[in-house]
């Protein structure tokens, strides 16, 4: 389905839970955030209800995200409903990777297609530092399960903050070189606990292609992420960079909270909510298809400086 502006929205990002295992600098606040009641969260069977209402609109690809996804119980179950939605022809999830090693199986086997793996440190000091308690081990165990098992392309999320870890940026591009993964770097956005690391902490895209000149520019369809590659490397680089180029011209997503409100974008305060049309298929898709047709045009962080969303990352989704 197209929007007022002609982008074809084929793509939602279903944001499960605002729980989650770790407590990340930029993301939750040390003293932890007070968590919605289990009543006010979707269930799953209303996801799928909703989900497959987007997918009779046009919705060809779906990513499950939180907080932390993984920690929800039965989410191979969720998995297996969604594949069954004939037109929904990618299922990916974005996860910390903590509970990963121990679900890879049985969520490929239920029907998962890939995995995001947020991960903005290879040094266990510091991802103990920077998540606040977290075992990096166990999210190496993970990423070499999914590639064993081929929950590819496996992608390695990013998100660079001055005098934090951008003294690792060579070693994350040179992963790639030994790896068939991809990284992507993502440019710190200025929402939620990011809000003061950005003020000192934000790093332009360019600048990191301008330091490393032997990242050279690869044809793709993705529409977010500029790639690129280093000689005879086995996997690739790819930059998300939201202020710097803004990719709104190209956006193709929608977001469905765990709450059952959708964002059209991510950085707006506007939400619709449709979970009173949960049990009204016609009402519902019609719903959901005003929200498609009225996406915005494009964010306003380069000119505001600052995020209009009414919540967290935390509570949106990765």
């Amino acid at each position: 389905m197209k929007d007022k502006y002609g982008r074809n929205i084929d793509y939602l990002r279903v944001s499960l839970t605002d729980r989650c295992n770790l407590r990340c600098i930029y993301c939750m606040p040390k003293e932890g955030v007070n968590l919605l009641r289990h009543e006010d969260v979707l269930r799953f069977n209303e996801v799928i209800k909703i989900v497959k209402a987007f997918s009779y609109l046009g919705i060809k690809k779906v990513r499950y995200t939180g907080g932390e996804p993984l920690i929800l119980k039965g989410i191979e179950e969720l998995i297996f409903e969604t594949r069954k939605i004939s037109s929904i022809k990618d299922i990916s999830i974005t996860t910390n990777g903590l509970l990963l090693y121990e679900l890879a199986d049985d969520l490929k086997n239920a029907g998962l297609n890939r995995v995001n793996i947020s991960l903005d440190t290879l040094k266990p000091d510091r991802y103990k530092e920077i998540t606040r308690g977290g075992e990096i081990n166990k999210v190496f165990k993970a990423i070499e399960k999914a590639l064993k098992i081929g929950l590819a392309p496996l992608k390695l999320n990013v998100v660079l903050v001055k005098g934090i870890n951008d003294d690792e940026i060579k070693d994350f591009i040179y992963l790639t070189k030994e790896f068939p993964i991809e990284i992507r770097f993502i440019e710190l956005m200025p929402i939620g606990e990011g809000k003061e690391y950005f003020k000192r902490g934000y790093i332009k895209s360019q600048d990191i292609l301008e330091e490393f000149p032997e990242l050279k520019p690869i044809d793709h369809n993705n529409k977010i992420a500029d790639m690129y590659k280093i000689n005879g490397g086995r996997g690739a680089v790819g930059f998300i960079s939201p202020l710097s180029c803004k990719f709104c011209e190209t956006c193709n997503r929608m977001r469905l909270t765990s709450i059952g409100t959708i964002k059209p974008c991510l950085h707006s305060q506007e939400e619709i909510s449709i979970k009173e049309f949960m049990y009204d298929e016609e009402q519902l898709i019609r719903v959901i298809r005003a929200a498609v047709i009225n996406k915005p045009l494009e964010h306003l962080l380069n000119s505001d400086g600052i995020s209009k969303s009414k919540r967290q990352m935390y509570q949106i989704g990765g």
